[in-house]
């Protein structure tokens, strides 16, 4: 089995206090935050390149320090998800193949995948700038199947946002919308897949 994984809520939690701790400045408010993250959506699909994306969030944000020290800040808003961390293991363990599947950008990457060990035992990813889009976004699926070859019967995704599961089943994955605080219903629902394993 192919099993995709979300990183966000699924593998790492975030919070995005901490980061606006360190990056807001005296004369910048919760109005000049909303507006930077509705440019997000532009910063993981590839559309804003980084330089530009940092200088127009600093300017919002009221913040003067370094591009590294902005990326260090922007990078400090996760936290892990111990129950997927055990699950990761014990597929690969197991012998499946797992895909990290995420809207992500270009600052969080790189970070994530080289600070956090969970991360070590994938096979491959499909991330949003690099494909340019983002879930539900059809575009981003059918990447990922033509890169992975992907056979919906066999694959398996776990994500936490709604309307990413319902393009999952659109294309025909074994989909389930994740809730870190009920890590047992995933554990659960994984019993119920032709041809998988029982997960403790």
């Amino acid at each position: 089995m192919t099993y995709l994984f979300d990183i966000g809520k699924v593998l790492l939690d975030f919070d995005f206090a901490p980061a606006l701790g360190e990056l807001t400045g005296p004369s910048s408010n919760q109005e000049d935050f909303q507006t930077l993250m509705a440019k997000k959506d532009g910063f993981e699909s590839g559309q804003i390149a980084k330089q530009d994306f940092i200088a127009e969030a600093s300017q919002l944000l009221d913040f003067h320090g370094s591009a590294e020290a902005f990326c260090d800040a922007w990078n400090a808003i996760f936290t892990p998800i111990p129950g997927t961390w055990e699950l990761v293991k014990e597929l690969k363990a197991q012998g499946h193949r797992l895909i990290l599947y995420s809207n992500t950008n270009c600052i969080h990457a790189p970070h994530i995948t080289s600070h956090y060990p969970v991360f070590e035992h994938f096979d491959g990813a499909i991330f949003s700038h690099e494909v340019k889009a983002i879930k539900p976004a059809e575009r981003f699926y059918l990447a990922s199947i033509q890169l992975y070859d992907l056979i919906p019967e066999e694959t398996i995704y776990i994500d936490d946002m709604p309307e990413n599961i319902s393009a999952g089943k659109a294309f025909g994955f074994h989909s389930f919308q994740y809730d870190l605080h009920n890590h047992g219903d995933l554990l659960e629902w994984l019993k119920t897949i032709p041809a998988s394993t029982s997960h403790s």
